[in-house]
């Protein structure tokens, strides 16, 4: 059977400005079948952006899901991802779909799963996929640093991607970032 791998998402949260950015690789078993995959997009009239690392058309599905659940609850992310997370986990369908999402605001980052999870991250930083521990380490260190450094949280999140691309053969360093703030 034929498997996609990886991707890299990554959230950054740094001086009241958010950015987001995904890697544009997609492989099939051993093969890159595409390098700009658009895997972070702008949903519910430009106030929330996905990023999403797995399967895609359940990310897709999962996207559309938490746009329903958006426009029904006037845009409250927490309130839409916790409904999102609790259906995910117990609708026969959702369980099925094998991915995660990272869900951004002007003001709050959030990581939901299929288990339930909805997680809002201590940090400045949050990170899924294949690349996702990479590019989440060298947010956390770029975070620590960022000031002295004279980084915003576009800069940080454009280095830590590189990062991930150069250690992760499933993360390529075509990447589209959004940003809010």
């Amino acid at each position: 059977m034929m498997k996609f791998h990886g991707t890299t998402i990554l959230a950054v949260t740094y001086n009241g400005k958010m950015a987001i950015a995904g890697d544009g690789q997609v492989t099939l078993n051993n093969s890159v079948v595409k390098h700009h995959a658009r895997k972070v997009r702008r949903i519910y009239n430009d106030l929330i952006v996905v990023g999403f690392a797995g399967a895609t058309a359940d990310a897709l599905t999962l996207s559309e899901k938490l746009e329903t659940k958006l426009e029904r609850y006037n845009g409250n992310l927490i309130r839409s991802a916790v409904e999102l997370a609790r259906d995910w986990r117990t609708d026969k369908y959702l369980r099925r779909l094998e991915a995660m999402m990272i869900a951004v605001d002007a003001t709050q980052m959030l990581l939901i799963s299929g288990n339930g999870d909805v997680i809002e991250p201590d940090e400045g930083a949050m990170a899924i996929g294949s690349g996702g521990i990479a590019a989440h380490a060298a947010a956390t260190a770029l975070l620590k640093h960022a000031e002295a450094l004279g980084l915003s949280a576009r800069d940080i999140v454009e280095q830590s991607m590189k990062i991930a691309a150069s250690v992760c053969v499933f993360t390529n360093d075509i990447v589209t970032i959004e940003e809010f703030g």
